[in-house]
């Protein structure tokens, strides 16, 4: 059966960020709330919780799964090499809404669905999603919700959508403004928006110095 945290009080939230540790290390599914929407989550590095982390979406494994760090250091573990750019926008906007996609490190034992040899990356500016990745290391997270769904803002709509597929429901309050992460594309020799959320594009531009042309 679920279980559910109140993390506005101290006692509930040492215990939420306990039960849910426990459930990503034995391969369970958590919902945790960010600084955007809130999260279904995930061990990255466990092939079938991310599997039933799709299944619990309703999602096929043709729209990957992107990985939440809790820290900027994590990340060069991660991809094959962050260049200038990447790290121009992570010190500029992380903790925060900005997404980056870069080529994976081949040698990652992890299978996040189709992502052609690359991850989308984020530290979200949350501090209990924080101190469960800096925890539990980096999860697969994707917004708590059933694809086709709107994403939901509080553990109430997460639960209503998600269900005993999550083991531990972590209630952060309502999330604010359900707008996504901004994600950019920094795999090929130039910048690519595939999403505008959060950040402006404007911002995104001024930090790298070129302008930032959405996907064709």
């Amino acid at each position: 059966m679920s279980a559910v945290y109140d993390c506005s009080k101290r006692e509930s939230r040492v215990d939420g960020l306990t039960a849910a540790a426990a459930a990503v290390r034995s391969g369970r599914l958590v919902v945790l709330p960010t600084d955007t929407v809130y999260g279904i989550g995930a061990d990255a590095f466990d092939a079938g919780a991310v599997r039933a982390l799709l299944a619990a979406k309703n999602r096929g494994p043709d729209m990957p799964v992107g990985v939440l760090v809790g820290s900027w250091s994590t990340v060069d573990g991660l991809v094959l090499g962050v260049p200038p750019q990447a790290r121009a926008l992570i010190e500029a906007f992380w903790p925060g809404d900005l997404s980056v996609v870069l080529p994976h490190a081949p040698s990652l034992n992890w299978d996040l669905g189709s992502t052609r040899g690359t991850v989308m990356l984020r530290m979200p500016l949350h501090p209990v999603a924080l101190e469960l990745l800096r925890e539990v290391g980096p999860m697969a997270v994707s917004s708590a919700n059933v694809s086709g769904r709107p994403p939901a803002s509080n553990v109430d709509e997460a639960r209503e959508q998600l269900g005993e597929s999550v083991a531990v429901y972590l209630d952060g309050g309502p999330s604010g403004d359900p707008v996504p992460s901004t994600i950019v594309d920094l795999t090929g020799d130039e910048p690519v928006l595939l999403r505008e959320g959060a950040v402006p594009a404007a911002a995104v531009s001024e930090v790298l110095g070129v302008p930032v042309a959405p996907k064709a």
